[in-house]
């Protein structure tokens, strides 16, 4: 890896790790949020095998809901779940299915996909 390259992937990390930050706590954003799991299904260009992976979101968790990329070629990129969870809890809808394609920078244009479930658990529910 050269250093141009190295270079670009201290930046991003700088970036992710500000954006961490910047982001807050589940708690603080959403407080009638119990938990939120992201079930998907990373599919990479060029590769048989599709990787399921599972991410959860508790209230002490961070409130950035992006998803890095696997592959190693990939420069600050990732699948952005912000708009759709934002979208759920909004409308206090408990699952999302979908998929993405990675906004990085790649070896080309999608290398990499996801298909997601988004599964959120609210803390008590409204009465109507």
């Amino acid at each position: 890896m050269n250093n141009s390259m190295n270079s670009r992937k201290n930046a991003a990390r700088m970036e992710r790790r500000q954006r961490k930050l910047d982001a807050g706590f589940v708690e603080a954003q959403f407080p009638e949020v119990a938990g939120i799991s992201i079930k998907m299904t990373y599919n990479q260009k060029g590769i048989q095998k599709s990787l399921p992976r599972v991410v959860n979101f508790f209230p002490g968790s961070s409130a950035l809901f992006r998803i890095d990329c696997l592959s190693k070629e990939c420069v600050d990129g990732g699948f952005d779940l912000t708009q759709v969870i934002n979208g759920m809890v909004r409308n206090r809808r408990e699952t999302a299915k979908g998929d993405l394609t990675c906004e990085g920078d790649g070896p080309s244009v999608g290398h990499s996909t996801i298909v997601y479930e988004v599964a959120i658990q609210y803390t008590q529910e409204i009465s109507v």
